[in-house]
């Protein structure tokens, strides 16, 4: 069988003390999540994080740090998440109310309601991860990923 791990990206964002999320449903059930989906061909680590925040929020967003990469086995299935979790500002304003299929809605939690919720409430254990990261103020530089052109 052959290994495919997924590659996904993930934005944190603060406003106000309190954080982006998306409420989604996933297997029949609503769910919190940062702003986050799958890199896809042609695009950057950092342009991925943006357009998805932006599909799925309808906010754009501006990255000015790597929190953490993150190695993730989903634990009823045979599937393995390699997730880049970067954080940022977002735009003034909503641009857009048009969010992605499966998106029940984006909106603004206050951290320790993130932090208390039940296990079954959050995504993945990688949303409180990284949330808990960046609150200790895990930061990367953005220099640190690099796309490599090599022209012949």
């Amino acid at each position: 069988m052959k290994w495919e791990p997924h590659i996904t990206v993930a934005a944190v964002i603060e406003r106000d003390q309190k954080f982006l999320l998306v409420e989604e449903m996933v297997e029949g059930t609503a769910v919190l999540n940062q702003p986050a989906g799958h890199w896809e061909a042609g695009e950057t680590l950092i342009e991925a994080a943006q357009r998805e925040t932006l599909e799925e929020t309808g906010w754009e967003f501006y990255p000015s740090a790597l929190v953490g990469i993150y190695r993730w086995q989903h634990p009823r299935k045979d599937e393995t998440f390699l997730r880049f979790t970067f954080c940022g500002n977002c735009s003034d304003r909503q641009v857009s109310t048009n969010l992605d299929e499966g998106i029940l809605n984006a909106d603004w939690h206050d951290k320790n309601d993130i932090l208390a919720l039940p296990e079954t409430r959050i995504r993945s254990t990688m949303v409180t991860e990284s949330l808990n990261d960046y609150l200790s103020g895990k930061r990367h530089d953005l220099s640190m990923l690099r796309d490599i052109h090599q022209h012949w």
